[in-house]
């Protein structure tokens, strides 16, 4: 290529430089704003398998979405009533007992027999006097680290109003959406693109019907096990099992996480009264159910949600993870279930013909 006017070319490469800038600063700006629209879109596609199981009885579209959207909402009201008041109720009293717990904690025989299995070089009294002391002369910092995530909860919380929103027009406008980006495809090329791309959807939604189910198993799973050891000591079994299906909601590691925080806070509570041996079986069953949910449940329910090799999905939850979070954590699987469609279905068969 012969350059003709060098002045010309560096000015319109510097200011290709300076819009490919902007364009990344607006990007990182909209990113919360993009993270809502995706997580909308995600959940729109998880709703759009029932109400597209309604239109194919005979339901209009628009009765299908109101009937799936009465449906979901009753279901989320009903959960609120009827869980929070109990949540509520067991958070007041686990922060309760928190005093007690301390003070039994470092009143008692408790650090002395900790003290016997450790080290001569290390003093766990002495610890627990320079983290109180630490606390004390670092509470105004605590208090604004406090505050903040109060903020954030806040902010979480209008997070979430406004992906509801998002999901409900979504969920209102899906097939408007996509015969809108259909038509942007040639026409020679559409029905296919048009194919795959149900396709894709259809898995997205099967996917996101099928953690939602794995982990509303692991939820009543975990309250009916943490109800009977209420017998032996074990306390708040609708929080900690509203927690089990919180993170069981995360693949790959949500379920482990959750469990080790259940374990934890029950040997917070317990070790003073009940001794160590509800927290043993504690931690025993969630070994157990961790080993059931990932070669029992997990690959029955994701069969038939989403064909992924099992490699392939540790890959891409720990890719999307560190890439976006939680949310990365959420879609990564059916984007790799999306890759390899889209590479079977038209990679593979274009590398045939050559």
């Amino acid at each position: 290529m012969k350059i003709q006017n060098a002045f010309r070319l560096g000015l319109l490469g510097g200011l290709g430089v300076i819009v490919a800038i902007a364009i990344g600063g607006a990007v990182a700006t909209l990113s919360t704003i993009l993270t809502y629209i995706g997580a909308a879109l995600f959940l729109s596609l998880g709703i759009d398998p029932a109400v597209s199981w309604l239109e194919k009885r005979k339901f209009p579209r628009w009765a299908a979405i109101l009937t799936v959207l009465v449906v979901v909402i009753g279901v989320l009201v009903g959960l609120v009533f009827a869980l929070v008041p109990v949540i509520v109720d067991q958070v007041n009293n686990l922060i309760g007992t928190l005093p007690a717990f301390i003070s039994t904690v470092t009143t008692s025989q408790f650090i002395p027999d900790i003290q016997k299995n450790l080290p001569s070089f290390i003093d766990l009294q002495q610890l627990i006097d320079n983290a109180g002391g630490y606390l004390t002369s670092n509470a105004g910092k605590i208090g604004g680290g406090l505050l903040n995530v109060g903020i954030g909860i806040a902010g979480g919380v209008t997070g979430l109003f406004i992906i509801s929103i998002l999901t409900i027009y979504f969920v209102a406008s899906l097939s408007a959406l996509k015969r809108g980006v259909y038509r942007l495809v040639p026409a020679s090329k559409r029905e296919r693109f048009a194919d795959i791309a149900e396709q894709i959807t259809d898995a997205v939604g099967r996917y996101v019907i099928g953690q939602a189910t794995i982990a509303l198993a692991n939820g009543i799973a975990s309250f009916i096990f943490l109800s009977i050891m209420s017998f032996f000591g074990v306390k708040y079994p609708a929080l900690f099992a509203f927690i089990a299906f919180l993170f069981a909601l995360v693949p790959l590691v949500g379920t482990l996480s959750g469990s080790i925080l259940i374990t934890l806070s029950t040997l917070a509570i317990t070790v003073g009264e009940s001794g160590p041996w509800p927290t043993i079986i504690v931690a025993i069953y969630y070994l157990a159910y961790m080993q059931i949910e990932a070669y029992v449940i997990n690959p029955r329910v994701m069969t038939r949600a989403v064909k992924v090799p099992g490699a392939i999905v540790v890959i891409a939850a720990l890719a999307g993870g560190s890439l976006l979070g939680i949310l990365g954590a959420l879609i990564a699987i059916p984007v790799a279930a999306a890759v390899l469609l889209i590479i079977d279905q038209v990679v593979v068969p274009r590398q045939n013909e050559l």
